[in-house]
């Protein structure tokens, strides 16, 4: 997999040497970006949503297509507050999708919530009005009967006589002090934080947006790449998401979201409010780009949140 993996970036990197980056708009035609949309999708994103920034990476790896000072764009320290795979285990345990009344035409409604056919509610143990002797006639007790275990009830409780209690003087003394004793909680107990630095490249080659992520742990300690695939949708992780070195950093290896699969999803995407006459605007492309890619991360909580409004009613 590392051999074909290599072959792949030797070939990809010697196409974008040769190939001029795209200039002409297809973004309505083919769910791609030219570098100038690509750059005015990214400042719009920095105005909406402050938590993003555009960073001018190393200069050994700079992109003479790109300003230098907007090579890339990336958020810091987003929270990570749970497992993606823990997420769709409780998703998967409660009964995940089951479609109901389905017909031969594989027509039905969909519930999300289903309930596993192995396991039906049982009913709660009421016991009958039959069952009840209303009609007992038993005496009514006194308050003391109830709480002396059938002891007599003149029988008093064998209280110490002060008489006998001998003072020796020196109690409080001889009595040694005493500690709270602090103990390490357990690591069940602990909420393991990671965070994450997202980033978003241009790709030459495939000519749309592309995510890469940098995790760390509670300690802000780098993840290794195993552990960041715990973060990532199981349809997802080591099938689109690859471990790459960043286009615009030198340090350390990047998990990312590989973007052969991106124009053709985000062209579904911007065909739903075209069938409405509404005609996306190319501004608003990584607002779209950054909720389909919630998909993949869905634990990984960046801000892309906000009311779009895609474009005009044409």
């Amino acid at each position: 997999m590392q051999v074909k993996q290599k072959v792949y970036e030797l070939y990809k990197g010697t196409v974008e040497r040769v190939t001029a980056p795209r200039t002409v708009s297809a973004f309505l035609e083919k769910g791609v970006l030219s570098v100038p949309e690509f750059i005015l999708a990214g400042d719009n994103l920095v105005a909406k949503c402050p938590t993003w920034s555009w960073e001018a990476g190393d200069p050994s790896k700079r992109k003479p297509y790109l300003p230098a000072d907007k090579q890339f764009l990336v958020t810091r320290n987003v929270p990570c507050l749970r497992r993606a795979i823990s997420v769709e285990e409780e998703y998967d345990a409660a009964g995940a999708e089951v479609v109901l009344d389905d017909d031969e035409d594989g027509e039905g409604w969909l519930a999300t919530h289903g309930v596993q056919a192995s396991k039906r509610e049982e009913e709660e143990d009421i016991p009958s009005m039959d069952t009840l002797d209303i009609g007992r006639s038993d005496g009514i007790k006194s308050i003391p009967s109830y709480f002396s275990g059938g002891k007599d009830e003149e029988e008093e409780e064998d209280i110490p006589d002060m008489d006998t209690y001998e003072d020796t003087g020196n109690n409080l003394a001889a009595a040694e002090p005493s500690y709270f004793v602090a103990e390490e909680p357990e690591d069940d107990n602990i909420l393991h934080t990671r965070t994450y630095d997202v980033s978003i490249t241009y790709d030459k080659y495939y000519q749309t947006p592309r995510v890469w992520l940098t995790g760390y742990d509670e300690s802000r300690m780098p993840l290794k790449p195993e552990l960041v695939f715990e973060d990532i949708s199981q349809d997802h992780a080591r099938k689109t998401v690859t471990i790459e070195d960043h286009p615009h950093l030198l340090a350390g290896k990047h998990a990312s979201v590989h973007p052969c699969k991106h124009a053709a999803v985000m062209k579904k995407i911007i065909d739903v409010p075209m069938s409405g006459g509404v005609e996306p605007e190319v501004d608003k492309y990584l607002f779209i780009f950054l909720k389909f890619i919630a998909t993949v991360i869905p634990t990984i909580e960046y801000d892309y949140t906000m009311d779009v409004d895609l474009g005009s009613t044409s």
